[in-house]
């Protein structure tokens, strides 16, 4: 189902090498967007690159993963982001 393939989302974790910190975000095109952060498009992690992409996670759709993204976003927890890793998926809700 073509339409199925557009409205999925994705959560993602970057992490900087160069500083260490954690950065979340959300796509509806994963490799699209990693490739912007790469590359510097992405004001968020412009000067925090290099990027290592540590976790994604696929929804049904983009309006969910963005729902998922500001919940995690607003954890500010650098723990809660390092388990999330380590158990390889985002255990939570809308």
């Amino acid at each position: 189902n073509a339409s199925y393939m557009q409205n999925k989302g994705f959560v993602y974790i970057l992490r900087s090498l160069k500083n260490n910190k954690f950065y979340i975000g959300s796509s509806s095109n994963l490799v699209t967007r990693f490739r912007q952060h790469q590359l510097g498009y992405v004001k968020a992690t412009r000067y925090i690159r290099p990027l290592k992409l540590e976790l994604f996670q696929e929804y049904s759709d983009i309006n969910l993963a963005r729902a998922i993204e500001q919940k995690l976003k607003k954890l500010k927890r650098k723990d809660y982001v390092e388990n999330i890793i380590r158990d390889g998926s985002i255990a939570m809700g809308p």
